[in-house]
C-alpha cells in the first residue's frame, strides 16, 4: 500500500491529500530516508512522522485493506514514540493554556468584551437615574445654591 493511502487508512492524517502534502514536505521518512507519495509500505517498516512540531515512530505490524476505525488502529501499527516526545507536547499544550496574569499589561480584546459588559449589565441593574442614586430631587439642587 502507498504510504499517504496508509498513513490516511490509520488515521493518521484527516485526508489523504493532507498526507501526500505532509510527505511532499520531507515530513514523513521510513528508517532514515524521506520518501515519495508513491513509496510501498511493508509489514515491519518503521515510519518516522513529524507532527505538531513532535517526532512520531510508530511500527507497522499490519496493512489496512482500507481505511479503519479508531479501534482497530492498534491492530495495524505500534507507536514506539519516544516518551521525551510526549512531554514535549504535553508542555506545549500547558504552555498554549497558560494566560496572563491579572493587572500586567493591557487588557486583551476578551478582558475588554467582559469588563464592558459587567459594567454595563451593573449600571443598568442598579439604578436607572444618577439623581434618583444620590437621593437627590432637581428641587432639592437648586435650594442649596
Amino acid at each position: 500500500m502507498r504510504i499517504d493511502k496508509f498513513l490516511w487508512s490509520i488515521r493518521f492524517y484527516k485526508t489523504r491529500s493532507i498526507a501526500a502534502e505532509e510527505i511532499k514536505k520531507n515530513r514523513v521518512s521510513i528508517g532514515e530516508s524521506a520518501v515519495k507519495s508513491s513509496k510501498e509500505v511493508k509489514e515491519g517498516d518503521t515510519i518516522k512522522i513529524r507532527k505538531n512540531q513532535i517526532d512520531y515512530k510508530i511500527k507497522v505490524i499490519q496493512i489496512p485493506k482500507s481505511r479503519i476505525g479508531a479501534k482497530l488502529v492498534p491492530l495495524h501499527i505500534k507507536d514506539v514514540t519516544d516518551k521525551e516526545q510526549y512531554e514535549l507536547l504535553k508542555l506545549r499544550k500547558d504552555s498554549q493554556n497558560y494566560y496572563r496574569i491579572k493587572g500586567e499589561g493591557r487588557p486583551t480584546k476578551k478582558d475588554r468584551r467582559e469588563m464592558d459588559d459587567y459594567v454595563e449589565n451593573d449600571v443598568t441593574a442598579d439604578f436607572t437615574d444618577w439623581d434618583d442614586f444620590f437621593g437627590e430631587t432637581g428641587e432639592d439642587a437648586e435650594n442649596e445654591d
